[in-house]
Parts: structure tokens; sequence; C-alpha cells
């Protein structure tokens, strides 16, 4: 078995497939003298690190649950002129993160909430940073399974494990006393260690009224609220748009 065979065998046993598909291109450049070894060493593990990366932001991504793939670029700030841009805009520098601040978007149904903390889910994402996105109602009724297992510890010091937590849809459904305690214990223990993304279609002042109790609504405002970004949506609903545009083409 020649040097050549074994060298392919050993770079199929290390999964090093780009190295293998570029090896053959890169060893007759050397030959002709184009590429010195060294450089051409450094060209090929820099293809297959760049590879790597790129299957950790794809897993990533697709283990943070996001419900579509939508980003910055893809929103439509002309249909909401409220937003200011530039300032959302800047949050894909994720200095957000690394202050540990929140960013809570506050509007009517369909404004496009949902579309805005995705998209910078999936730029935290692409950082290589944990990530979880999770509809409100959904995170607390897994709170309550966990609690009745005896589990919540293990459960929170779970969701306290990301860098981001995107909680959607707060203010869809009622909330009742034990899910709001519950929610309160994961905001507290994530409080100032990392950061928490918020939709909500409920002003803060009808909190007291969705949780059932106004001491703990204003507990988790307080600790939402502090260091926090807050984006408040108040245009028209991008369904009704999406059906007007569909009836002009008719």
């Amino acid at each position: 078995m020649s040097n050549y065979v074994k060298l392919i065998n050993n770079l199929d046993s290390l999964k090093l497939s780009k190295i293998r598909e570029n090896l053959d291109n890169y060893l007759e450049l050397i030959n002709d003298k184009k590429k010195d070894v060294v450089e051409s060493l450094y060209e090929l593990t820099n293809m297959e690190i760049e590879m790597m990366n790129q299957k950790l932001i794809h897993h990533s991504i697709q283990f943070a649950g996001f419900p579509f793939y939508k980003t910055l670029n893809d929103f439509e700030f002309s249909f909401q002129p409220s937003i200011n841009k530039d300032k959302v805009m800047e949050f894909k520098n994720l200095r957000f993160i690394e202050n540990k601040e929140n960013i809570l978007f506050v509007g009517s149904p369909g404004v496009g909430k949902t579309h805005l903390a995705t998209a910078l889910g999936i730029e935290v994402a692409k950082s290589k940073k944990k990530v979880l996105f999770i509809n409100c109602n959904d995170l607390i009724a897994r709170l309550k399974t966990a609690q009745s297992e005896n589990r919540i510890s293990v459960r929170l010091k779970q969701y306290c494990s990301y860098k981001l937590l995107i909680i959607d849809e707060v203010g869809y459904l009622p909330i009742d006393i034990e899910g709001a305690n519950l929610l309160f214990q994961l905001i507290n223990k994530r409080y100032e260690k990392t950061s928490t993304i918020i939709t909500t279609n409920k002003a803060f002042s009808k909190w007291g009224e969705l949780f059932g109790d106004a001491t703990i609504a204003n507990a988790i405002l307080d600790r939402l609220v502090h260091h926090s970004h807050i984006i408040n949506i108040t245009g028209k609903s991008y369904r009704i748009k999406d059906k007007f545009d569909d009836e002009k083409d008719e």
C-alpha cells in the first residue's frame, strides 16, 4: 500500500473531508511549484476549520428551536416606521450579550416581534453561543412538569446555561400563580448573568392582570427591564399587509 493511499485512509478515518477533497489539487500545485508545502497545509487546514465552524453554526441554529429562519435583512423596516432601524441593526454586534442585557419587543400581534427576536437569536447562534427559543406557555408547562417530578433545580440550571433565552408570546394566554412563580425563579436566576429576549402583546401595565398577581408581575418586570432595551412597535400587522397584497395580485 502506497503512502498516498495510507494518507487518504488516515484522512477518511479522521473525517477530514475538506482536506481529502482538495488534496490532489494541492499536490499538483506543489509539484508545479505554484505553492509550497507549508502554504498548502495552511490553506487545507483552514478549509477544514471553516467547514467545522459552519457545522457548529448549523447545529446551534438547528437545536435552538427557532420557528423559522429569518434575518434582520429580511425584515421590512419601511412597513414599521415606529421601529428605530439603526438601533435594532446595532444589536447584530452582540454587545447586548456581552453586557448581559435584555431586549423586550412590545406590540400587537403580527407586527414582527417574533421575526426580530428570531433574527437576533440566529445572529447569536452564528457566534456559536447557546440559544433557546421557546413559547412562554410551553416554557411554563415544562417548568411545572419539572416541579412535579422534583427536578426543578435541574431544569432551571439547564435554562440558565443558555447565553440567550428567547421567550415568545408572553401574554397570549393567562398565567396562573404557580406558573408565574416558576417563571420568576427562572428570570431571577438569569438576572445579570445572561441575556433574555421577550416578545409580548401586553403593555407592562397589564402584566399584573396577566400573572394574576401584581407583586410577582412587578418582580419579573423589575429584573427584565433593568439593563434592557425596550422596542415598542405600534404599526400594522404583516398578516393584514400580506392579505392586501394577495388581493391586489388577484
